[in-house]
C-alpha cells in the first residue's frame, strides 16, 4: 500500500512539474509578448509557456470563476488590484508598462487625422475596443469625450472584443479608421501605414499592471517569468513596441 501510496504521489508531481506555465495577456501585448517569450525561451529552453490574449476585463472574469493562469498582464492595473482584493494573487500587483492610443487606418492616411476629423462625414466606421471590459476601449471613449466628438461618432463605431480584434477590424476594412494600441500600429504588418498618437492628457493613463495568481504562486517558474519583465531584455522589446516606463 505504501507502495502504491508513493507511485502516486510521483505521478501526481510529474504530472504538475509537466503543466506549461499559462499566462493571461491583455491583446495590446500581442507582438511585444510573443517576443519577450521568445527571448525567455533562448535562455529557459526547458520552460512550457502558453499565453493566452484577451480583454483585461473578461479574463479577471475568468480568472474569479478558477481558470488556470499563473500570471496576468493586464492593460489596467485595476484588474490585478481586484484578484489581490479577492486574496486570488501571490503577488502584489506592480506596473510593468505605460500604454498608449492611436488613431490608425490602412485605407486613410492617419497620421494627418485628428479626433475632431472622425465626425467627418467621409468616415463612416469606427473601431474601438470595448469600453466595458476592455481598457484601451475605455480610453478611446475617454478620449473622444474630452475631444467633445463621442456624441457625434455615436452611431459610427463598431466594437472589438479587445484591442487586438478592434485592430483587426480597421485591417480588414470593416472600419475605416480605428483607436487602437500604439503597440499594435509598431507592428511591422501594421506599422506601413501612419498613425496618430492620440494626446494622454485626454484619457486616464493607460498604467498596465501584472500580477502572480494565487495557483502560480508555487510554480518557480511563474516567478522567474514575471522578473524576466523587469530585465533589460525585456525592456528593449517593451520600448520598440512603443510602451513607455514610470519617469520616462
Amino acid at each position: 500500500m505504501r507502495g502504491l501510496s508513493l507511485l502516486l504521489l510521483l505521478w501526481c508531481t510529474g504530472l504538475h512539474a509537466s503543466e506549461p506555465l499559462r499566462i493571461a495577456a491583455a491583446s495590446d501585448l500581442r507582438y511585444a509578448l510573443d517576443d519577450i517569450v521568445a527571448a525567455y525561451r533562448q535562455m529557459h529552453a526547458q520552460t512550457d509557456i502558453e499565453v493566452l490574449y484577451g480583454s483585461s476585463g473578461k479574463m479577471t472574469t475568468q480568472i474569479i470563476h478558477g481558470a488556470p493562469f499563473d500570471i496576468f498582464f493586464s492593460a489596467d492595473i485595476a484588474y490585478p488590484e481586484t484578484l489581490r482584493e479577492r486574496g486570488m494573487t501571490a503577488t502584489a500587483p506592480a506596473v510593468y508598462a505605460l500604454g498608449r492610443i492611436v488613431i490608425w487606418s490602412n485605407t486613410l492616411d492617419a497620421a494627418s487625422l485628428t479626433l475632431e476629423d472622425l465626425v467627418s462625414d467621409d468616415i463612416r466606421r469606427i473601431a474601438i475596443a470595448q469600453p466595458a471590459h476592455a481598457p484601451y476601449g475605455l480610453r478611446a471613449k475617454e478620449a473622444l469625450q474630452s475631444a467633445g466628438v463621442w456624441e457625434a461618432v455615436q452611431g459610427k463605431l463598431v466594437f472589438g472584443e479587445n484591442i487586438a480584434h478592434a485592430a483587426q477590424m480597421t485591417r480588414s476594412g470593416a472600419a475605416q479608421v480605428g483607436i487602437i494600441a500604439l503597440s499594435l500600429a509598431m507592428f511591422p504588418d501594421l506599422a506601413a501605414h501612419g498613425y496618430h498618437v492620440i494626446d494622454d492628457a485626454l484619457h486616464q493613463p493607460l498604467t498596465q499592471g501584472y500580477v502572480v495568481t494565487r495557483r502560480g504562486g508555487d510554480k518557480p517558474e511563474a516567478r522567474a517569468f514575471a522578473d524576466f519583465m523587469a530585465s533589460e531584455t525585456a525592456h528593449g522589446i517593451m520600448l520598440r513596441y512603443g510602451f513607455r516606463f514610470n519617469g520616462e
